[in-house]
């Protein structure tokens, strides 16, 4: 039987090659974190240095700092690399503060529970 060497173990790890690099890391309730990645284990949690949450409602967005953050694996949907040298986000994309954003976050969160129970009021007519 033969044994993998330090260098073969570290190119079969998928997430090595994102050691260092600036990610978005996609999460199971929809928060998109975006960081530099410095550290990650076999169950892929992972250690976000200069982290910030990127919160995007209607053409407006903010990013939310939060420093050094730590993610547990089971919370991962997707871990991608960003281009230092594009721009992340399309021009018509309009930067606001988190107050801001976080009015509009309240607002929509609103306008979708009014929506659905609308949709629960006139559940009753049959328009078949």
């Amino acid at each position: 039987m033969s044994w993998a060497g330090p260098d073969e173990i570290l190119l079969s790890t998928s997430l090595a090659g994102f050691l260092d690099k600036k990610l978005i890391v996609l999460l199971r309730d929809g928060r998109k974190l975006l960081g530099t990645l410095c550290s990650f284990d076999q169950f892929a949690n992972v250690v976000i240095q200069g982290a910030c949450e990127r919160v995007i409602v209607g053409e407006q967005y903010c990013d939310v700092p939060l420093g050094l953050y730590v993610i547990r694996g089971e919370n991962v949907v997707l871990i991608g690399e960003l281009d230092r040298e594009k721009d992340e986000l399309p021009a018509h994309m309009t930067c606001v503060s988190e107050a801001e954003i976080r009015k509009a976050e309240k607002a929509e969160k609103e306008a979708r529970d009014l929506k659905g129970t609308m949709r629960k009021r006139m559940e009753f007519l049959d328009f078949d």
